[in-house]
């Protein structure tokens, strides 16, 4: 990582995580594909998959903010050629997975039905999302699990790995959705319940092989689970990247929440449209997001490293990839929204709303491109702060707040337009943040 030529490194780190991202998309856009044909006259099934989404977002958000807290440590170790503290921050990583799945067990067996409550009055939507969420957090040890070994790999550059991990656990839940759902094979028809259980069987399949492929060929990174203690200063150290980002990408399940809370009040379609974009919006942000995996080992191997030149042209690179990707999602949801909507089986209410939402919110997606990548370097440099701040306004102080103040008009139409607004305040942010970084930290490497 510190000798390859920067572009060929960056492809060649990120195209197989790009790739594994893509399919981790599906595990968010299957279910609710197959959901959404349960019952053809109601979308109460695809509206309780959607308002489960801020949940689940919670579980993502804890296991990847911790995951690059651990990745971005290991990375620096590796550069500086400490194989011992690598090794360390590894261990405390597998054993932060196993509380963080420890607290979403218990979550999943209190709490799951009061979230649905507080959400909507309609009775089957509440039933099918307690049943489908209290699947997926009851039995998510897959997906920390899995989330993490892939870390391991990704810090030493085998992300290949982790692409075939990601695409042979989409591939079980694929497979065994309509199973589950429908009762195909003999199988009891278990509704959106079996969507779930599709799900963590996929997240668990993935899991297995990632730990298979850590522990038979990632070879730079060894961790002794017979002598393993935890450290609190090895703990501490992943927290002070890791928590930034926990809470950075939390902030995205209480947005989701809130954003529920009031399209809600104009009709529950409206939140099954948001739900709707927000499971067809990471198949484009996912490609970006493991653009920036990729990226974030690069830049904290070279900052180790003391190469300056590496880290400002990895930056410049990711940001011309990112603005692309970001540019072809735009196309596709301004031009064929309708068609993309009907893979959801859209009755007529959905689809004439969700037209107008996804090519109105879709204008903010080349902007959302180079805020990813900067808010991802501030990571990789130890200022994880400042994308905290950055998320913190994007979606609290400016999204929220905008969201309900055009609500006030009665259109919701209106309401979509918070996105772009909301995506400008924080570019903005991230250029003066990484501008002022640049000369303090990088420029001094």
């Amino acid at each position: 990582m510190g000798v390859m030529p920067v572009n060929k490194l960056l492809l060649s780190m990120s195209a197989p995580m790009m790739a594994s991202m893509l399919v981790q998309a599906l595990y968010n856009v299957v279910d609710s594909i197959f959901v959404s044909w349960i019952d053809k006259t109601n979308d109460d099934a695809l509206t309780a998959v959607s308002l489960a989404f801020p949940a689940q977002s919670l579980m993502i958000a804890v296991a990847v903010g911790t995951g690059v807290g651990v990745n971005a440590l290991l990375s620096r170790r590796l550069g500086a050629k400490d194989f011992d503290g690598a090794n360390k921050i590894a261990g405390n990583g597998l054993f932060l997975a196993a509380c963080s799945y420890l607290v979403f067990l218990v979550l999943g067996l209190t709490l799951v039905r009061p979230f649905f409550a507080v959400q909507t009055q309609v009775q089957s939507i509440i039933d099918g999302g307690t049943a489908y969420l209290s699947i997926c957090m009851c039995f998510s040890f897959g997906l920390f699990f899995n989330i993490m070994y892939e870390r391991l790999m990704q810090s030493t550059g085998k992300t290949m790995f982790t692409m075939y991990c990601q695409g042979a656990g989409a591939l079980v839940n694929i497979v065994l959705d309509p199973i589950f759902i429908f009762g195909y094979f003999g199988m009891p028809k278990m509704g959106v319940a079996g969507a779930a259980v599709a799900t963590v069987a996929g997240q668990i399949f993935s899991m297995l092989l990632a730990m298979f492929f850590h522990h038979r060929f990632n070879r730079e990174v060894r961790v002794n689970l017979r002598r393993f203690r935890p450290s609190l200063r090895a703990v501490r150290d992943i927290y002070a990247v890791a928590l930034p980002s926990i809470i950075m990408q939390s902030i995205g399940s209480v947005m989701v929440f809130g954003m529920n809370k009031i399209l809600i009040r104009f009709t529950e379609t409206a939140a099954t449209v948001f739900g709707v974009y927000f499971k067809l919006q990471s198949f484009v942000f996912m490609p970006v997001f493991g653009l920036n995996n990729g990226m974030v080992p690069i830049i904290g191997y070279n900052y180790g490293a003391g190469k300056r030149e590496r880290i400002t042209k990895t930056v410049r690179c990711a940001c011309i990839y990112a603005v692309c990707i970001m540019f072809i999602g735009l196309l596709l949801m301004q031009l064929i929204p309708r068609q993309i909507l009907m893979i959801f089986n859209a009755s007529d209410s959905l689809m004439s709303m969700g037209v107008t939402a996804l090519r109105i919110i879709s204008l903010h997606f080349v902007l959302a491109g180079v805020g990813i990548v900067l808010s991802s370097v501030f990571q990789a440099l130890g200022h994880a702060f400042r994308s905290m701040l950055v998320s913190i306004a994007r979606q609290i102080v400016v999204l929220l707040p905008a969201a309900f103040l055009l609500s006030l008009s009665g259109s919701v139409s209106a309401v979509w337009w918070a996105f772009p607004i909301a995506e400008l305040v924080s570019v903005l942010m991230c250029l003066f943040f990484y501008f002022d970084l640049r000369k303090k930290v990088i420029n001094r490497v």
